[in-house]
């Protein structure tokens, strides 16, 4: 239960009384068709999950673990916006001006347009953004500002919701942009209200392990593109830095001799990425073994079990399973079935995969293996990066898979995959 305090605003006045113009229906062959002035952001891996850049007076949110970049991104895109879009202004409720120099000074950011402002009260933040008409406004963060005509602390539902509104109302007549940092819960969700996340244009989640190197940026709402693409950066001294090619950072360090290990290749969006899938059976040594994932759906690698028992006849029953995707990404498309599959059969019987082979393939309750989408563009960067045979569901068909070039290895169940990559 969540205590929410609404204070009523008084309506008198004049400007109460005065009603207000009504919108009128107009038909859809009427309105423009064109597209929504956008601000290309020069960081690239930003910029795709963004959809193509900032739409002039949207409201982005930008969430994550604390410590896991957020504020160090986002003032690295206000950094390299400034040239384009003109002042920028950062407000910092909860550091310092100084304390917003001395990350500026250890990530090399400089400029001239790039303001800063040290403030908690919106209302004072928003009078100073109507006074200097920035291109770009940030707020860091949205749990620490807050407005004096509602009576609960900054940070309670009533006043994020209140803020967030205020923001949207300021910025969407004056067509600027606005980039919001938010906190995240134990879930995993931004702190507060979910209907934060309802106002707002579009919703970032920075993800990964702070004591890894590697950060996925990834957009579960955005209402100018697409959902499905994924930024992934490389934390470094001098801030976040572009990994552009993620497939080889995923891999440099396979052990590809090693048992337990397969390669899946996955999409997000309209680019393939490789990635490592790790798996470890040993035997429990309580009467309930345990299955864990990281990266990768508990429930899914449960399931999956459940077939390699039923229809392979893998002796699991009294084995510990963990899985792991190594650098931190979360693979969610079901494309990724066989290759936890394989990985779990592999260290289960001790034995290496093949050499140079990846798997792309969903698995049915049955055992059969089921056809996914985009193989052509999947094996086009397996083989681009060295890899030489591939496992593939025998329902896709032959002409997606010809091009590639790589050996071709068709299989109709997870027990002829196995076989095949184990053999």
């Amino acid at each position: 239960m969540v205590e929410t305090i609404e204070d009523r605003r008084s309506g008198g006045g004049a400007a109460a009384a005065r009603p207000r113009g009504a919108a009128r229906p107009q038909p859809l062959s009427s309105l423009g068709g064109s597209q929504a002035g956008r601000v290309h952001v020069p960081i690239e891996e930003l910029d795709r999950v963004l959809g193509g850049g900032l739409v002039q007076g949207s409201l982005v949110l930008v969430g994550g673990d604390p410590g896991i970049g957020k504020s160090t991104l986002v003032l690295q895109a206000a950094a390299s916006l400034a040239p384009s879009v003109g002042r920028v202004l950062y407000v910092s409720a909860e550091e310092s001006a100084q304390q917003i120099k001395l990350r500026a000074d250890r990530l090399g950011v400089n400029g001239d347009d790039l303001w800063v402002l040290s403030e908690t009260d919106l209302t004072q933040v928003l009078a100073t953004a109507e006074e200097q008409r920035p291109g770009l406004l940030i707020v860091d963060s949205i749990q620490t500002v807050a407005v004096e005509e509602i009576s609960s602390a900054a940070g309670s539902v009533s006043q994020v919701r209140e803020c967030t509104a205020r923001l949207m109302e300021w910025a969407k007549p004056r067509g600027i942009p606005v980039m919001i940092i938010g906190h995240v819960t134990k879930e995993g969700t931004i702190a507060g209200p979910r209907v934060l996340e309802h106002m707002v244009d579009a919703v970032l989640y920075l993800e990964g392990d702070r004591h890894h190197q590697y950060r996925i940026l990834r957009a579960v709402k955005n209402r100018f593109g697409s959902t499905d693409e994924v930024g992934v950066f490389e934390m470094a001294d001098a801030g976040l830095r572009e990994v552009r090619n993620p497939s080889e950072a995923f891999l440099e360090e396979r052990d590809g001799a090693a048992a337990g290990s397969t390669v899946a290749v996955t999409v997000e969006g309209t680019r393939p990425i490789l990635v490592e899938v790790q798996a470890l059976t040993t035997s429990t040594a309580y009467g309930m073994p345990r299955r864990s994932a990281n990266g990768f759906d508990t429930n899914r690698l449960q399931l999956l079990v459940a077939v390699l028992q039923k229809r392979v006849g893998l002796g699991l029953g009294t084995q510990d399973i963990y899985a792991n995707v190594v650098g931190g990404l979360r693979i969610a498309e079901p494309a990724a079935d066989l290759p936890v599959a394989l990985a779990v059969a592999s260290s289960f019987r001790d034995q290496p995969l093949q050499p140079g082979t990846v798997a792309i393939g969903e698995i049915g309750l049955a055992g059969e293996l089921r056809s996914i989408g985009q193989v052509e563009r999947r094996l086009q960067e397996a083989a681009r990066l060295g890899f030489t045979r591939a496992i593939l569901p025998a329902a896709i068909p032959r002409t997606d898979a010809m091009r590639s070039g790589l050996q071709i290895t068709r299989a109709a169940s997870v027990a002829e995959a196995i076989d095949a990559a184990l053999g």
